[in-house]
């Protein structure tokens, strides 16, 4: 009677243990799920973030050379704004709608001080990027997105309001201050919440594609905007945009709000991350194969209205075709990056030289219509090395260094930075000193040079975390629900996954598991 009772108790017992694992493993796939669900709603944020900063940097185009011509016609430099209507402008009432992406470089005050005023955003961006990256390590991305989108409205509003050209220099250095925090903490946030692949890939392909986007569309949304409705108005619209997407990521992360932050490792300082030799490959590819577009931009404008006698409004379209060659060449690469994970170092010298070569062939356009063909092979190039080699860089963090992506995409955006504070200074001295024929062939051959340096990166993908890496990652096991969630998501990725109906499906045992794991069971590291 009594061995009887004693197995009555021991079916219990078991039957609670079951019910107990059973009901902790519902609740941690719902919160798995609400996690992804997350994550993507935080993706939605910040390609919205890097689509208004983009937006925002070239939405001016068509609005400051007549504002800044309007204040020189009255003699003081500090009159009131241009008018609103699109009759009176203060260069004529013959104004594009699609103008050209910056005013030629003609050498008088006016274009000087025009070309001050864009880079001056870039420049910056380029001296904050350090500290930024550096800030975001220690203190997570959330906040460091949140004060990047605070910045990028207040800039927005200053520009809305003001009436000299001091006003407009603080207004766009204040949006440098902003995208140093905001396009850095929203990039390496992608990063970190999508850690497998291809899902990263995918996910920074859309952030690329928005950015891309904001480029493009900014300056006939700026021009529409500006001829129908006054100066202000492009502003306001970007504004409240900026004050929504604040708004959205209180509501989904808020910065202040206990998260797994608190439990991940130290990143690594930004200066170990620079002399890193594979790090420093991919950033002097994106440094170069983004010198074409930055020193094109102000430059094609004058040399299709004295080559080909370009009208306005072919100035104006010559980069919006353009637009669909960079969102093929993110798709295109996303898609090959999935299949052949372990060729990301070809994508990559692929697109600099369909860069090279592109830059070669638009001195030799004499038309329109030709013009068009080497623009968007440039852009589609663009879009190879770009999509290939942002999650080359969350991957060299990973297993280089301590997977905190703050300072490697700061590293990144400085790579841009380079390029675009450049140009707006530098390309029309180069073109006037030069030719507009030597600076492409420069542009072209440097490209072309650098492709092969990316051979560096070919065996990427087949390293492999170093054992003290992983015991800062791993031997303490998950420390709260995010960080088990997090680990198990890495997890999943590898080869070794356990069947779900065990025991060791419970959280206990997933600490137990990741303590245990061999050195040789790195494969949730690689692309594959």
């Amino acid at each position: 009677m009594s061995e009887a009772g004693g197995a009555g108790r021991a079916r219990a017992a078991v039957a609670r243990l079951s019910e107990a694992v059973g009901e902790r493993r519902r609740r941690l796939g719902t919160a798995m799920g609400e996690a992804r669900r997350q994550r993507r709603l935080l993706l939605v944020v910040v390609c919205v973030a890097l689509l208004l900063d983009n937006m925002l940097y070239m939405v001016i185009v068509p609005i400051i050379p007549d504002y800044i011509a309007a204040m020189r016609g009255r003699g003081d430099g500090a009159g009131p704004s241009a008018p609103a209507g699109g009759n009176e402008t203060g260069s004529g009432g013959n104004r594009s709608l699609l103008p050209a992406r910056y005013p030629p470089a003609t050498g008088s005050n006016e274009d000087v001080q025009v070309g001050v005023l864009f880079a001056s955003k870039a420049m910056l961006q380029l001296l904050v990027n350090p500290l930024s990256g550096t800030l975001i390590d220690r203190v997570g991305y959330e906040a460091p997105l949140l004060a990047g989108l605070a910045i990028m409205f207040l800039s927005t509003a200053t520009f809305t309001f003001a009436e000299n050209y001091a006003t407009l220099f603080a207004a766009r250095s204040l949006q440098g201050l902003g995208s140093a925090f905001a396009d850095t903490a929203g990039i390496a946030l992608i990063a970190d919440r999508y850690a497998e692949e291809p899902a990263r890939s995918r996910a920074l392909g859309t952030a690329l594609a928005c950015i891309s986007f904001g480029s493009l569309a900014a300056p006939p949304f700026g021009g529409v905007l500006y001829e129908f409705a006054g100066k202000r108005v492009p502003f306001l619209v970007l504004a409240c945009v900026c004050l929504l997407d604040g708004l959205m990521l209180l509501a989904l992360a808020p910065p202040g709000a206990a998260g797994a932050r608190a439990n991940m490792p130290v990143g690594t300082p930004i200066h170990r991350l620079m002399v890193d030799p594979y790090i420093a490959v991919v950033a002097g590819a994106l440094a170069t194969c983004n010198i074409p577009l930055a020193f094109l931009e102000p430059t094609i404008a004058n040399w299709m209205k004295e080559s080909m006698g370009a009208s306005e409004w072919e100035v104006g379209l010559t980069w919006l075709p353009a637009f669909f060659p960079h969102v093929l060449g993110v798709y295109v690469t996303v898609r090959l990056a999935a299949a052949y994970p372990h060729l990301q170092w070809f994508y990559g010298a692929l697109g600099m030289a369909i860069i090279g070569a592109s830059s070669c062939l638009v001195p030799a356009c004499r038309n329109f219509g030709q013009v068009i063909i080497p623009l968007c092979g440039i852009c589609f190039g663009i879009a190879l090395v770009d999509t290939a080699l942002l999650p080359t860089l969350a991957f060299l963090v990973d297993v280089r260094h301590v997977s905190v992506y703050g300072s490697v995409y700061a590293i990144a955006d400085i790579s841009y930075c380079v390029a675009y504070a450049l140009g707006p200074i530098v390309a029309g001295q180069i073109v006037h000193t030069m030719g507009f024929v030597q600076l492409n062939l420069g542009m072209g051959l440097a490209n072309m040079l650098y492709a092969p340096v990316l051979l560096f990166l070919k065996n990427v993908c087949q390293m492999k975390p170093s054992h003290s890496e992983r015991n800062i990652l791993l031997e303490e096991g998950p420390k709260g629900l995010y960080d088990t969630i997090k680990m198990e998501e890495r997890k999943g990725t590898g080869k070794n996954l356990q069947p779900a109906g065990e025991v060791e499906n419970s959280v206990d045992s997933y600490r137990r598991d990741l303590t245990g794991v061999s050195e040789e069971d790195s494969s949730d590291y690689e692309y594959s």
